[in-house]
């Protein structure tokens, strides 16, 4: 279930917080851009309205924090990559959304945040990457307020569609792990998920699953949009720089190629439109 290692190396040693150095490597607000129209579907499928007291983990640059202002939350993004947060300040600025500010903190511990403070707790494709899941798990049911709710998007480990194989493909291609490194993509499988909530007290009656899909638009060709994942994206960045070391550079990019091709679903093989399934969690508090 485990994949190896693509997050923890960065120019050849280990940095103070490898987590940190991943997401500040490239640019992630460029991938972003792929997501907002899936990210605004799932905000308005979460019933939020004015007023709602939203935490938004591993938010990026607001690909969900921003939607749910818009309907009127008072949002919190939080973000471990200080680029992305001050990216998000300015988008948050720019579209004079004076309900949702960002800041810098790690999911696996929120010592900023006080007991009870949000209504509702979103991490989409977030939250799974911090290196201490049943911390991040209890730390979310922590800063939720009782009869809140928390809701996660995980990547599946194993599945077919597009992220779940760039992660996979990546990592055969980088380094192994450190000794105790527990793969991100264990966030997509539901005992998993059960478990870590348990052990934040959750019983497993309040604990929900849907298999849902998020969709990947961009504006140009499926290598144009592989062009940024290899140029923006963090994971994909080490892949390659692991896999030109190893003089395997071609043979990952065709690979990758060869996803992005069979997955878009775009009538126009000059636009890419790929749809990706992941685990959406529900927890009842």
């Amino acid at each position: 279930m485990a994949e190896r290692s693509f997050t923890w190396t960065k120019g050849g040693t280990e940095p103070v917080n490898p987590n940190k150095a991943l997401w500040e490597k490239g640019d992630f607000t460029r991938i972003a851009e792929s997501m907002r129209h899936s990210g605004e579907a799932l905000v308005n499928e979460l019933g939020i309205s004015a007023g709602l007291k939203v935490l938004d983990l591993g938010s990026g640059d607001g690909t969900t924090a921003v939607p749910a202002a818009r309907l009127g939350a008072d949002v919190l993004g939080v973000d471990i990559a200080s680029n992305l947060v001050a990216a998000g300040n300015a988008r948050a600025q720019n579209l004079g959304l004076t309900n949702c500010r960002f800041q810098e903190g790690d999911a696996s511990g929120l010592h900023e945040l006080e007991d009870d403070s949000f209504d509702l707790v979103v991490s989409i494709f977030g939250a799974m990457f911090a290196p201490k899941p049943f911390d991040v798990a209890k730390e979310v049911v922590r800063v939720t307020r009782p009869g809140g709710r928390v809701v996660m998007g995980n990547w599946i480990p194993g599945d077919p569609t597009l992220v779940a194989q760039i992660l996979k493909i990546s990592s055969s291609y980088s380094p192994p792990p450190p000794e105790g490194f527990v793969s991100p993509m264990a966030w997509g499988v539901e005992d998993n998920v059960r478990e870590r909530f348990a052990g934040a007290g959750v019983p497993d009656e309040n604990v929900s699953f849907v298999r849902d899909t998020y969709t990947f638009n961009f504006p140009g060709a499926p290598s144009e949009l592989l062009d940024v994942f290899r140029t923006y994206y963090g994971p994909t960045m080490n892949a390659f720089e692991a896999a030109a070391a190893a003089g395997r550079d071609s043979d990952l990019h065709g690979e990758l190629g060869a996803l992005f091709n069979a997955q878009n679903a775009s009538p126009n093989p000059e636009t890419t439109s790929i749809p990706a399934t992941f685990l959406r969690v529900t927890v009842a508090l």
